[in-house]
């Protein structure tokens, strides 16, 4: 059996966001329910992260560190004091940073796994997403851990050398500002995460649909990307701008007392969860579709397409609207 396929049309940036659209739409409930219970908190957590915190730093210093009565007997309270002083701003951080990863993993399983299951037409069920957690929650962890031991090296390099920069100045006299020195050093880190955003980007989706975990989805990602790096690069910049100005006009709001100020209080929590979650959707969705199409650019969609169905003419349904890919199979 030889399988051909019908040239597909250009992969540009609009029609990733229209397929990835048309998706969500065809199982909008399903996708309702997992962004109210992961992309949700994730949203209210990020934009109200930074009034929780002004709070929760008040209420501390309201509280005047009280420390109870039995750790003044034991030892002396000078140090408890200064230890209590050190922890407690840290708390309320260390705890948002955890439930982010876990929501943010969990957000990412499960509408990686629907968006990969309507790309092909099959049946999504909520079900059957959060059950797909306890396969690819652990391998979801263990690449981000990866990913991030790789950049917090590439950072401790970039980190040494402008070190080793500033004590060349030092020994040889110029006078080149620090400042030009730790700008560079940021502009590399700066640059060396757009590239991880570009090249690992497909991570989740190759975690997801191809049961790996570890280095090999960082490198099979980037294999992937390869003749479309500029589409993915573009989508990073599209999300990420879209998210870093809803975040900001959250924070714009200028609130005043009384009724109108509690009212105005709600609706910059409210309205800007409610964006950031399908802003967080829409990506998540988009990401998952690039996969695909960076699959069918290299020739795998369309095997994998025919060995599933299994039918003369194959298309991937969406929803009742035409859809992108046709995939011929001819039988011999």
């Amino acid at each position: 059996m030889a399988t051909t396929a019908t040239p597909t049309p250009v992969v540009d940036f609009r029609g990733v966001l229209s397929e990835s659209n048309k998706i969500l739409k065809a199982h909008s409930r399903h996708f309702l329910a997992l962004s109210v219970l992961f992309l949700l908190p994730i949203s209210f957590l990020l934009v109200s992260f930074h009034t929780l915190h002004l709070s929760f730093i008040a209420a501390a210093n309201l509280d005047g560190y009280s420390i109870p009565t039995q750790t003044l007997l034991r030892s002396p309270p000078q140090l408890h004091l200064h230890l209590h002083l050190q922890l407690q701003p840290l708390l309320l951080p260390l705890l948002f940073a955890l439930l982010l990863l876990s929501l943010s993993l969990c957000a990412a399983a499960t509408i990686t796994y629907s968006v990969y299951h309507g790309f092909f037409g099959r049946p999504v069920k909520l079900l059957s997403a959060i059950k797909s957690l306890t396969t690819t929650l652990p391998r979801l962890l263990l690449t981000f851990l990866c990913a991030k031991l790789l950049l917090f090296a590439f950072a401790l390099v970039v980190a040494a050398i402008a070190f080793l920069l500033l004590k060349l100045v030092d020994f040889t006299g110029l006078r080149l500002p620090y400042s030009v020195v730790w700008a560079a050093g940021v502009a590399a880190l700066g640059f060396m995460l757009v590239v991880a955003l570009v090249n690992w980007g497909l991570a989740c989706s190759v975690v997801v649909a191809e049961s790996s975990w570890g280095l090999e989805p960082l490198r099979r990602s980037g294999y992937l990307v390869k003749g479309l790096r500029r589409l993915a690069f573009w989508l990073v910049l599209y999300f990420g701008s879209a998210l870093v100005f809803i975040l900001l006009a959250s924070r714009g709001f200028s609130l005043s007392s009384g009724v109108v100020g509690a009212l105005m209080s709600v609706l910059s929590t409210v309205v800007p969860s409610a964006a950031l979650m399908l802003l967080l959707l829409h990506s998540l969705a988009a990401t998952t579709v690039l996969y695909m199409y960076c699959k069918a650019m290299h020739g795998e969609l369309a095997m994998e397409i025919a060995e599933e169905f299994a039918r003369e003419y194959l298309s991937l349904p969406f929803d009742d609207e035409k859809t992108p890919l046709v995939v011929s199979v001819i039988q011999h």
